[in-house]
């Protein structure tokens, strides 16, 4: 049970949280990777880690620190394409059409 005098303790508490919640900082804006590639089935890695197909990275972007990235895109039978790229913040869209390894 709360006795009276510790009541007023936790009113205060609890505005100063509040208070100190709404100074925080912003949140930075993210990048957003969007990919369209040919072939659409492509391979996307960033920073040398799998992401996701160059399809589904077409509908929906990844998101990122902004800032510089290697990108790498790549398919069975295609050279793979490599680029460092500096990505701000927001959506950025990069277009590549891979070529194919001749026979």
């Amino acid at each position: 049970m709360v006795t009276r005098a510790i009541q007023p303790l936790l009113r205060i508490g609890a505005l100063l949280a509040l208070v100190s919640a709404c100074h925080a900082e912003p949140r930075p804006t993210p990048a957003g990777l969007t990919v369209i590639a040919r072939p659409a089935d492509a391979r996307v890695y960033v920073d040398g880690r799998f992401v996701a197909s160059a399809k589904i990275l077409a509908r929906r972007p990844h998101e990122l620190a902004p800032g510089t990235h290697q990108i790498t895109v790549s398919a069975p039978g295609y050279f793979p394409h490599d680029l460092e790229t500096e990505l701000p913040a927001g959506v950025s869209t990069i277009e590549i059409a891979l070529r194919p390894v001749p026979p």
